[in-house]
């Protein structure tokens, strides 16, 4: 665990730069807390994608701790910011509900993201655990889609539930929960299109893959996993907010957290959505997508020892 926590910490470097070195800069030196220096710190963290909403509330909540406390002296605002920034990521790591038998996890998300190389990482893990998975080719719009992840289906050694290109989405997600009831799957991973060009086409089609499915299995599916690229900081965001509409969502895997200087975005998606983070991705290692503590986190972001 300390091996991860050392690269987790060495991942956030870039983003640790953009955002917890420009608050130290900010405080050093000062010799009092006033707004002139609350108003610059809301810049500081707008500027390193934490968003406009959160940063407000960020600074609140840091002004009312400081009048709480009596706090005069400015160095100790980052310890606060780090509690703060720990407290707003939700405090306790929220894990994956693997309680049914199938548990039906539905994969969204846009193209380009990593969302097929997420669906094999966690079906390694769960391989790996012991568990039965299997995988289903839900993005029917690109046979690209398809055939990728069959590869990353032999690779990991899981099977890959496919129809051809152009098929229904549902249909291929019921007879995956009918291909995993018989087969006593533990887990069952369906994989989905993830274009954005026509909003209310994804919406509709999701609907239908979570109408379908819940008539394959009621209750399913059990996770709606939306996976985001930190790279790209706001857009991240926006992403979210449309797959929120179109389905709901359960939690969030964050990709290539790994040398991006944006990854402040995942206090803005935590805060505005109110969705959890679950997974984060700091690497390509098969091992590099892990659970998501927010306390871990939030030390690592500020390069604190474990």
């Amino acid at each position: 665990m300390t091996g991860f926590f050392n690269r987790l910490k060495e991942g956030l470097t870039r983003t640790r730069q953009n955002l917890v070195d420009k608050v130290e800069a900010l405080v050093t030196g000062r010799t009092k807390i006033d707004d002139d220096l609350y108003d610059e710190l809301e810049e500081a963290l707008i500027s390193a994608d934490v968003g406009a909403e959160t940063s407000i509330e960020l600074v609140e909540r840091l002004r009312r701790k400081v009048k709480e406390q009596k706090i005069s002296d400015p160095s100790l605002l980052q310890g606060l910011l780090q509690e703060e920034i720990a407290a707003i990521l939700g405090g306790e790591a929220i894990p994956v509900n693997l309680g049914n038998q199938p548990t039906v996890i539905l994969i969204v998300g846009v193209n380009g993201v990593g969302k097929t190389t997420t669906i094999a990482k966690l079906a390694h893990r769960w391989k790996q655990e012991g568990r039965k998975v299997l995988l289903a080719a839900g993005d029917t719009f690109r046979a690209a889609a398809i055939d990728q992840l069959e590869i990353w289906g032999q690779r990991v050694g899981v099977e890959v539930i496919r129809h051809q290109e152009g098929a229904d989405p549902s249909a291929v997600a019921f007879d995956a929960v009918q291909a995993a009831k018989s087969r006593e799957s533990d887990v069952l991973i369906i994989d989905t299109a993830g274009r954005l060009h026509n909003k209310s086409h994804l919406m509709n089609e999701l609907s239908k893959i979570n109408r379908v499915l819940g008539r394959a299995m009621p209750g399913a599916p059990h996770e709606t996993l939306l996976v985001l690229d930190a790279t790209t900081g706001q857009n991240a965001l926006s992403q979210a907010r449309i797959f929120g509409e179109a389905v709901g969502l359960t939690g969030l895997v964050l990709t290539k957290l790994d040398g991006t200087a944006k990854g402040g975005v995942i206090l803005a998606i935590h805060s505005e959505l109110q969705t959890p983070v679950k997974f984060i991705g700091i690497g390509e290692k098969m091992e590099d997508l892990r659970d998501f503590d927010p306390g871990e986190f939030a030390k690592a972001l500020f390069g604190k020892e474990e």
